[in-house]
């Protein structure tokens, strides 16, 4: 069984920094692709970033250069660092495990979520 469970969420203002993490049980980090989504309230929801097995990662245009994800293989652990947040980047922020080690891959297990929540 795999579980995924985030942390880390808060609320910030404009122009602060949020890490978010996952711990995920039940399957190597780094043998998946790892994502992250986020979906605020009345919208899709969007994949932010993700990381594959070979540490290739990608962005979405909205984060890009902004934000970073990355992963600890011996904690088995998923991060996102947010930097210069803005209001818009308040949502709801879950990490994702793909069925394999390609991000072309559909993402089946999902934590819980965690808030985030930028003031203006």
């Amino acid at each position: 069984q795999v579980l995924l469970s985030e942390s880390g969420g808060g609320s910030v203002q404009a122009g602060g920094s949020l890490r978010l993490s996952c711990v995920v049980s039940g399957v190597p980090v780094s043998n998946k692709c790892m994502g992250w989504f986020r979906q605020a309230p009345g919208q899709d929801r969007e994949r932010v970033a993700d990381i594959n097995r070979l540490g290739t990662t990608t962005y979405a245009d909205s984060v890009k250069g902004r934000y970073s994800i990355s992963r600890d293989n011996a904690k088995n652990t998923l991060y996102l660092q947010m930097n210069s947040l803005k209001p818009e980047d308040t949502a709801t922020y879950y990490c994702a495990a793909a069925s394999n080690w390609l991000c072309s891959a559909s993402f089946r297990d999902w934590g819980q979520g965690t808030q985030v929540t930028v003031s203006s």
